[in-house]
């Protein structure tokens, strides 16, 4: 599936012996990920076609004239879309051409040198592992010698990953992001502007029913254990007072295997709360609460009148959805060129005959697509499994038909769709509107 990448903001820059060039920010999840030349990603997509051939995405043309505003717009939004479709090929993401570009410009754009370093890994108990690491180690690699300090079984460090995650006082927390494989972890927690932010290991899976495929390694049954307690504390998991109470005479005795499967019959068990926000529904301006797992986005909602409404909506209704990425810059002359972001993900959803949109304004409007990403690519793994040659009915923007679920055919329910731009600065501009349809 294709992921996250935007470009929001331009600048124009002088060249050392005259003229001018263009820098893109390029942002991943809503974050920096890099600030890149036109001329970097050219010769990128050289090296990647020698090696792949004309199977990689079309990449925008050089232009020998000055480029108009319309002509610089049009390569602005086609060097997104480039990296969007490049980066849905897992052959070219497992590249060495792919992976060394990508920490060359993540390390290049905030002048770090590749050298040794050392990085605190959180665990759910609030527990850290130190790990020596190298500046360019991806998040891919930082996991690997995680799993390995733990004990953890490599072929399941598929279940798990690293996070940018804030903490707050009282052992409150809230997810940031999940880091992809080829974002460096160090340059990730150098760049974040989120305070108190730190890079915590997490199970990322929605679907429960996956904890007993870990359940055999001891090392992973401990990170099951202690995300549990971990949930149930911060109140993501929402037990009854009876269950509480079970709960904690078994985290007492120290019975995990007991404790794990009461937990399983807990309210939200597995799933990841967001933190509060605004929704349309059912009227405008109503403050949500949302809690992602087991196919469905289920929301607590306080209406104008101080009363709550629990809603379910299932996946298998969620007929596309789209985040759209409202930025103001900040700050022009700082390294980072700071964007203050309102994000908001809309989804369509069927139900009694009847289509209707619903609009969730969020900060962690991209972290909320990556776990609907995560629940259908569950999903899809799971029909496989049961019947390698079903049928099912994938979604789309503007179509439906029928496909096999292969990893090859997997098909992308969003794109990205172009508003209007504000100009800040003479040479930088903000992309107004960035919005990405459902999964």
């Amino acid at each position: 599936m294709k992921m996250h990448f935007c470009i929001p903001v331009s600048q124009q820059l002088p060249e050392a012996l005259g003229g001018c060039y263009v820098l893109y920010s390029v942002y991943l999840d809503g974050f920096l990920f890099c600030k890149v030349r036109y001329s970097q990603l050219h010769r990128w997509n050289e090296q990647l076609r020698r090696v792949f051939g004309d199977c990689l995405p079309p990449f925008p043309p050089k232009y020998y004239l000055a480029m108009t505003t319309a002509m610089a717009e049009e390569r602005r939004d086609q060097l997104e879309r480039y990296l969007q479709n490049v980066t849905a090929d897992p052959h070219v993401k497992r590249s060495d051409v792919f992976t060394e570009f990508l920490t060359m410009v993540q390390l290049h754009t905030l002048n770090i040198t590749t050298t040794k370093a050392a990085l605190d890994v959180f665990l759910p108990n609030g527990r850290s592992i130190n790990v020596d690491i190298l500046t360019s180690d991806m998040a891919e690699r930082v996991l690997e010698v995680v799993a390995h300090k733990l004990g953890l079984h490599p072929e399941l460090l598929g279940y798990f990953g690293l996070f940018l995650i804030q903490c707050f006082p009282e052992g409150k927390l809230s997810v940031v992001k999940k880091l992809v494989d080829f974002e460096l972890p160090y340059t990730s927690l150098q760049s974040s502007e989120v305070e108190n932010c730190k890079i915590g290991l997490r199970k990322w899976y929605l679907d429960p029913a996956l904890d007993s495929m870990l359940m055999d390694c001891r090392a992973a049954g401990d990170l099951l254990y202690m995300q549990a307690v971990q949930d149930i504390e911060i109140e993501w998991v929402k037990p009854t007072m009876a269950q509480r109470e079970e709960l904690k005479a078994l985290q007492k005795k120290e019975n995990q295997t007991k404790f794990l499967e009461l937990s399983q019959e807990v309210r939200h068990y597995g799933y990841i709360q967001l933190d509060p926000c605004t929704c349309n529904h059912p009227e405008p301006g109503c403050v949500a609460v949302l809690s992602i797992g087991n196919n469905e986005i289920s929301c607590c909602i306080t209406l104008p009148d101080g009363r709550t409404q629990d809603i379910a909506f299932q996946m298998s209704r969620v007929k596309c959805w789209q985040v759209t990425f409202l930025g103001t810059l900040l700050d022009t002359d700082g390294p980072h060129q700071t964007l203050n972001q309102n994000l908001e993900l809309r989804f369509q959803y069927s139900e009694d005959s009847r289509q209707q949109w619903f609009v969730i304004y969020t900060k962690q409007a991209f972290f909320l697509s990556s776990c609907l990403k995560k629940m259908i690519l569950e999903k899809m793994a799971k029909l496989t499994e049961e019947n390698p040659e079903m049928q099912i009915e994938v979604p789309e923007q503007s179509r439906r038909k029928k496909h096999p679920v292969q990893e090859s055919q997997q098909k992308d329910f969003f794109n990205f769709l172009r508003k209007t731009r504000m100009k800040k600065a003479e040479g930088d501009c903000v992309w107004r509107t960035l919005t990405e349809g459902g999964l």
